[in-house]
């Protein structure tokens, strides 16, 4: 009897251990598995950020590379000067920026043989001051502007004094040119220089509408 109570009892105690030993290895595989999900979100997350921040990185420095130093400012009513602007501006690799008026151009306006038409009574009145209808242009980071205009009447167009007075050239080079069937440029350069009251103000050049880019191009490689 002994026995059995003895046997009975060292069964009793295995029994124990074993199920001791079976929660303790449930434990510990659930500790590790909290740990690899945990693991595997916070490498997740340090991904995601870390691929953020080159594209920020890459626009800003795209950005700072884009800027010019040369641009070519033109009014043209009938397209010839816009032709040569376009020329000067890839010749330069510089921007281009349009004048327009307020109020358009039309064929009667420009007619020079009616002395009541639009053009005619603003190129007769030195005091007139067209508005300008396109937005304003920004000079920071320009060294050298290219301005141009037709002759009208022998003189720049009054929407060329509007402009030249509504901005300032302090510390750029300023480089007239002109476009016309055969007047000169004139005095038209110095009227502007002395309206705009800034900038660094070179002679300025003729060019016909049978301008070619040899002709242009020869013009600017002589103002260096």
């Amino acid at each position: 009897m002994k026995k059995i109570i003895t046997i009975l009892m060292c069964m009793s105690v295995a029994l124990g251990l074993v199920a001791c030993g079976s929660k303790s290895g449930d434990d510990t595989t659930q500790k590790e598995q909290t740990q690899e999900i945990t693991s595997q979100e916070n490498t997740a997350d340090t991904t995601a950020a870390v691929a953020d921040e080159p594209e920020a990185t890459t626009e800003k420095t795209e950005e700072s590379q884009t800027g010019k130093d040369v641009l070519v400012v033109y009014f043209s009513a009938t397209g010839t000067t816009k032709d040569v602007a376009k020329v000067i501006a890839s010749i330069t690799d510089g921007d281009l920026y349009r004048i327009t008026p307020v109020q358009e151009y039309t064929s009667y306006d420009l007619d020079y043989n009616d002395s009541n038409s639009r053009t005619s009574k603003e190129q007769n009145d030195p005091s007139v001051r067209p508005e300008i209808g396109s937005d304003p242009v920004s000079l920071e980071g320009y060294n050298t502007i290219y301005i141009g205009y037709p002759i009208w009447w022998g003189e720049e167009p009054r929407i060329m004094d509007t402009f030249v007075e509504s901005n300032n050239f302090e510390g750029i080079t300023m480089i007239p040119f002109c476009t016309s069937a055969s007047s000169g440029i004139g005095s038209s350069g110095k009227n502007l220089a002395d309206n705009a009251g800034s900038g660094n103000w070179m002679d300025g050049q003729r060019f016909g509408a049978e301008a070619s880019e040899e002709d242009i191009r020869s013009w600017i490689e002589g103002l260096q």
